[in-house]
């Protein structure tokens, strides 16, 4: 069987749009070329998420074909690659410029997913048959394809999570909490303010308080952090307001009881507060002889207990990820092969 070029593959991924819900022709694509290369396949459904998809721009691929994940092995698998192959809207096609790989999923994830399968391939080629491929659907919005594929049961001891990572073992992740404030007030003319009470300016004292919070810490995460991501209130500009909300998105470092507890402490019971996302921080297994470093972003990792020990690694920069400059090295992209190569190869051996 002729090696698989990282390259080439990669870009027959970027070129078929799979922003999350739309996934499902990227799915039968990455099937029926496994079972073409020998693989036995397990096309996993997942349920369709009702998004709006644009069917009008140049080069865009839309999906005929229900949402999958792709689970594939050629023996009992002891290592397994696993990386998500949803993206992050909106789409653009591939192109080669300046030594890079530009296209929505270069680095997160197509990239890494054909970097993945080119290591399992050479692998294969020297006769080992114990490496499995986990490929999943949903993971820009919630981690629907990682939950459903760790419904399998399976005795694989480690598993190798893609994500960039500048070809860096990540040490650890962050988590998340997402929080929905919600401030009610009483609506009233704006010449008579005292008549009237500004659910606006209540959600921005809170909003405030939470700078002055002392969030908790950690040795290796550092401090949590968060993100004012969203605000919305109000009818007009000359109506005093009577509502407003804004959500809140914390990069956590630890369990989250206590952040819980500081949150309600500095809103003091002036807002509801509605629990939207909740994610655990992260800690990976990491080997001698390879950098490694800690990450803010979360992965699938939490939700993929079932296929052994954790590790993550990737190439590309998550600063590139998500904007409209996505892109990868193109020999980064290759060196990443033999990075994983290497890296299977050493856990295989591990007893």
């Amino acid at each position: 069987m002729d090696q698989i070029d990282p390259v080439a593959l990669a870009r027959q991924l970027i070129d078929i749009e799979s922003t999350t819900g739309n996934e499902g022709a990227v799915g039968k694509f990455l099937a029926d070329f496994l079972r073409a290369r020998g693989y036995s396949v397990l096309e996993q459904p997942l349920a369709p998420i009702h998004l709006k998809v644009d069917t009008t721009r140049e080069g865009q691929v839309v999906s005929g074909f229900s949402r999958i994940n792709v689970i594939a092995v050629v023996g009992e698998p002891d290592v397994v690659f696993s990386t998500h192959f949803d993206c992050v809207p909106p789409f653009f096609p591939s192109r080669l410029e300046d030594g890079k790989l530009y296209g929505r999923g270069s680095c997160d994830a197509k990239g890494i997913l054909a970097a993945q399968l080119a290591a399992a391939e050479r692998l294969r080629t020297k006769g080992e048959s114990r490496i499995g491929l986990v490929f999943v659907g949903g993971e820009e919005r919630g981690s629907d394809g990682a939950k459903a594929a760790n419904r399998i049961g399976s005795k694989t001891r480690f598993l190798i999570n893609g994500e960039p990572t500048d070809l860096r073992l990540g040490a650890a992740t962050r988590g998340c909490y997402r929080v929905r404030l919600t401030a009610a007030g009483k609506a009233a003319h704006s010449g008579y303010p005292e008549c009237g009470e500004s659910a606006i300016e209540k959600l921005l004292d809170c909003l405030m308080a939470l700078r002055k919070v002392d969030w908790p810490s950690d040795p290796l995460l550092g401090t949590t952090h968060y993100t004012i991501g969203l605000i919305n209130g109000g009818v007009a500009p000359n109506v005093i307001p009577p509502n407003a909300e804004a959500e809140v998105f914390f990069r956590t470092v630890g369990e989250h009881d206590p952040l819980r507890t500081l949150l309600h402490q500095a809103l003091a019971g002036r807002v509801d507060v509605k629990e939207i996302l909740e994610l655990p921080a992260a800690r990976m297994h990491t080997v001698p002889g390879f950098d490694t470093a800690v990450f803010s972003y979360f992965t699938d990792i939490p939700f993929l207990t079932n296929w052994g020990t954790p590790l993550l690694l990737g190439p590309g920069s998550i600063h590139v990820a998500h904007t409209d400059r996505e892109h990868i090295a193109i020999d980064e992209l290759t060196r990443a092969v033999d990075v994983y190569e290497k890296l299977a190869a050493t856990l295989l051996s591990s007893s």
